[in-house]
């Protein structure tokens, strides 16, 4: 197999803070002519890179270059309908709904955009005509990649479900969390990228389904489970200080904008870092014991890449670049009120701002060239300068 054995690259969620993690592949992929990971997984929007570079033939440069051209293209148009008409229209429905004790009758789909125009950006990026991704099974036969993952929320039963193709996938189930083998399709990514309230659910099968990230508490495991000894893991939230943790970002009572970053940040973000934690303890806790006594258990090797700037800061420079209907909306939750908006810089999908996370992705990769050389040549990968 041309890919290296048991590493994983796993990707986190946050709308179009994915942009950064585009920054980072590219980064991987041209100064790193082997890197060949064999085992892909992602939630959210971290789902829609996973499967694009599951997708597409060739390799891993020449993936994540057209990646990067993609992404570096996309417009607020190409992700939702954002003309006045159509956001007043989803508000006022929901509003009556609401206010109607249920007694107004509305259309059954309650979220602030159509997220249609990005179904057809994904069947037409991703060579499907019917949902289906044939690249995916053609590039598990070609050998260029072994499994690949992507986790939803079942919004019908409440549990976590990790949609898996590929060789290797160690089925398993829980109270709240199971896996799917399946062969992956459009609904599927759109089901783990669809925003909570904010893009509408998605119907896979009989069941509908939400971001991923809401009932995935343990956002490493899906690659543990498939088999990965390593995980080059890529998250999009910025690791405060202590200082600037302590500094507060609003300075009278919190908008709604800043607690639905706070909530969503908890969903998509917060336990993507105490997975990390949690699996470091576990990886002491195996080295501790004697190799005859281990049993299944191995230790996993984890490298995290995260961005050296607070993406929700950033969004703040091109707030009032957003379309106008959408800058109308999110000024009513209180976007101008906080100087974190962390709720803003998800459905951010403005060409400047997605062009300076993939750059911002790019320079931080750089910045720990060393440190990423040194674990790809642990796990197996002896990339060329």
């Amino acid at each position: 197999m041309g890919s290296t054995g048991g590493l994983a690259l796993v990707m986190s969620g946050g709308g179009a803070r994915a942009a950064y993690q585009v920054g980072v592949l590219r980064m991987l992929g041209r100064r790193f002519p082997h890197f060949a990971p064999p085992i892909l997984t992602g939630v959210s929007a971290g789902a829609i890179n996973a499967a694009f570079l599951a997708a597409k033939p060739g390799d891993f440069e020449t993936r994540s270059a057209a990646l990067q051209s993609l992404w570096s293209r996309l417009t607020p148009e190409q992700v939702y309908r954002i003309g006045t008409l159509d956001l007043a229209r989803n508000v006022l429905q929901t509003g009556l709904k609401l206010v109607s004790g249920g007694l107004v009758r509305t259309r059954r789909r309650y979220a602030l955009v159509d997220t249609s125009p990005l179904r057809e950006l994904l069947q037409r990026e991703l060579g499907s005509t019917d949902g289906r991704l044939p690249g995916i099974e053609q590039n598990i036969a070609a050998e260029r990649l072994r499994s690949v993952a992507i986790t939803a929320s079942n919004y019908t039963t409440g549990q976590s479900i990790t949609f898996i193709q590929g060789h290797g996938a160690d089925v398993w189930e829980s109270g709240h969390r199971r896996t799917t083998p399946c062969s992956l399709r459009v609904e599927h990514v759109m089901a783990s990228a669809s925003l909570p309230l904010l893009f509408p659910a998605v119907k896979v099968e009989q069941h509908w389904y939400g971001d991923g990230g809401i009932r995935l508490t343990a956002p490493l495991s899906p690659a543990v489970h498939l088999g990965a000894r390593a995980i080059l893991a890529i998250s999009t939230r910025y690791n405060r200080t202590p200082t600037e943790a302590r500094e507060p970002v609003v300075q009278d009572y919190p908008p709604i904008a800043q607690m639905a970053g706070v909530l969503l940040n908890a969903i998509f973000l917060d336990l993507f870092d105490a997975d990390a934690i949690t699996l470091e303890r576990m990886n002491r806790l195996v080295a501790m014991l004697p190799p005859d006594e281990r049993g299944s258990l191995h230790t996993v090797d984890l490298l995290i890449l995260r961005p050296s700037r607070d993406l929700g800061k950033m969004a703040n420079e091109y707030e009032a670049r957003l379309p106008r209907a959408l800058r109308f909306m999110t000024r009513g939750l209180g976007t101008r009120e906080t100087r974190s908006n962390d709720l803003l810089s998800l459905i951010m999908f403005q060409q400047d701002y997605l062009q300076r996370l993939i750059e911002l992705g790019e320079q931080d990769a750089e910045q720990r060239f060393d440190e990423v050389e040194s674990f790809l040549e642990r796990t197996g990968t002896h990339p060329e300068r």
